[in-house]
């Protein structure tokens, strides 16, 4: 049976969460892909939102921080074939890996804190 999040919870997803962002950001200086204009830029972008987003759900836990990272984290996601970077490796794989962890910890979050009422089944 599934049991709502405890503050504790919320707060360990929300460090993972800023954790996961600052990676994203800071990915294209230490995995070398500075030069590639669009994966270096929506890293930065992305991953300075997911880091600002998680920082204030640390401070006052809202649903809208927990959607707000479900949606960047499907962005980072799809990011590299949208935005035709999906060849440079690292690039692509920090962008997919950051971006499922940020959404699924949002998902989770949303659903274990969403007051639900439990299945009967």
């Amino acid at each position: 049976m599934l049991k709502p999040l405890s503050s504790d919870n919320r707060t360990a997803f929300d460090l993972v969460n800023v954790i996961a962002g600052l990676g994203l950001l800071l990915s294209p200086w230490y995995l070398g892909y500075a030069a590639e204009t669009y994966a270096a830029w929506n890293a930065w972008i992305i991953g300075a939102a997911v880091t600002l987003i998680a920082v204030a759900a640390l401070f006052a836990l809202h649903q809208v921080e927990e959607w707000a990272n479900v949606a960047l984290g499907l962005w980072a996601v799809i990011a590299p074939w949208a935005q035709g970077f999906s060849v440079v490796a690292a690039a692509m794989w920090v962008h997919v890996i950051a971006g499922l962890i940020v959404a699924v910890l949002a998902a989770v979050s949303l659903w274990l804190g969403g007051n639900r009422p439990y299945s009967t089944a």
